[in-house]
């Protein structure tokens, strides 16, 4: 069995154009992504999986490995799934799909990540959560919140605050301990199975995937569990140019100051 990890990137978005290629600290982001994925103890291979000449060329020249995808694809999964299938990666093998927009993350993250695999034989999805910290994160609609169930596994994704305390009404919506529950963030990092990765993208696209544009929601509209592991490690992402200048200064100090 494999464990490969395979990072979505597209050059075009509608809110920071080029973000893959972007210098941060002297490197474009996908290399420092791609740099910290392959640090991961359990992780045998790493590949790029995206649509664009300028972001390929880019991988090969720093001496990663890249994949060229359809334009065509709905989401990264489905990025993923076709880059595994190109790969030649099988049915048992375990794919990871690193965020192409988190240079911060940690390696250990996708360790955990990976772990649930070995305990649960018929697990085709996982994902990770962290406990948010900033009180601000809760309410911002770029964070991604998730709900789970006493086994773990996710009940619900949202941009909204989940859950929402009904008597805590009269406390901050941002606090973080409001109604004494802890709030937790969708850090968007995926392991699965190639043979659930088969079934992902066949799957019609969902109707709360479209309207909370979150893909890993089709998977739950359809029946399919995912796996939600905790983790200590954040992984702020980069979603607009000012965003950069906060990595560049949590890379250069080791400081998160929003955390």
């Amino acid at each position: 069995m494999k464990i490969v990890a395979i990072i979505p990137s597209r050059y075009g978005s509608t809110r920071f154009d080029g973000k893959p290629l972007v210098l941060i600290v002297g490197k474009p982001m996908i290399r420092l992504v791609y740099e910290k994925a392959i640090q991961a103890e359990i992780i045998s291979d790493v590949f790029v999986a995206t649509d664009d000449w300028r972001i390929y060329d880019a991988v090969l020249a720093f001496g990663g490995k890249a994949v060229m995808t359809s334009a065509k694809n709905r989401s990264g999964t489905d990025r993923v799934a076709e880059a595994a299938e190109k790969i030649g990666l099988n049915s048992d093998d375990i794919v990871v799909n690193v965020q192409g927009d988190q240079p911060l993350l940690n390696p250990a993250c996708i360790d955990e990540l990976v772990k649930p695999f070995f305990v649960d034989p018929d697990l085709g999805m996982s994902t990770l959560a962290f406990k948010i910290i900033n009180k601000d994160e809760i309410t911002n609609p770029k964070d991604v919140k998730v709900t789970f169930d006493s086994a773990g596994f996710a009940l619900y994704f949202s941009r909204s605050a989940i859950p929402y305390g009904r008597d805590s009404s009269n406390l901050s919506a941002s606090d973080a301990k409001a109604g004494d529950f802890d709030t937790y963030k969708h850090l968007g990092f995926y392991a699965y199975t190639g043979r659930f990765l088969e079934i992902f993208r066949n799957l019609p696209k969902g109707r709360l995937e479209m309207i909370e544009k979150l893909e890993q929601l089709r998977a739950l509209e359809y029946g399919h569990k995912i796996k939600v592991v905790l983790t200590g490690y954040d992984s702020p992402e980069v979603d607009l140019p000012e965003d950069i200048a906060k990595v560049e200064q949590i890379i250069m100090t080791g400081v998160n100051t929003d955390g």
